[in-house]
This record gives C-alpha cells, structure tokens and sequence, in this order.
C-alpha cells in the first residue's frame, strides 16, 4: 500500500468544498455581464431623467 499525504487529502476536500460553495453561490446570487450592464445603463437614464428635470435657481 502506497502511503498517503493527510495534508494533500485535507488541502483538496477543502478545495472542493469551497468550489462547491462558490458554484452554489453563483446560481443563488450571480447575475449576468448583460444583467449588471443594464442594471447601470438603467440607472444612468434615471439619473439624467432626475437631473433634468430640476430647476434652476
């Protein structure tokens, strides 16, 4: 039998409990590239829309 190195073992199960994480995490909170541009390109108009509409004075 070949011996194992714990520290390797422990290292890669906790590589991939976190990539697992991470994966899970990017379904529940990720968005989109195109999301996150439209989200600010949205957001822009509103601000333009808001500034002119303000009086002067």
């Amino acid at each position: 039998m070949k011996p194992v190195n714990l520290n390797k073992l422990r290292k890669a199960k906790a590589k991939g409990d976190a990539k697992a994480k991470a994966d899970e995490n990017a379904i529940r909170f990720g968005r989109s590239k195109a999301e996150k541009a439209a989200d600010t390109a949205r957001e822009a108009r509103r601000l333009m829309r808001l500034e002119q509409h303000k009086r002067d004075g």
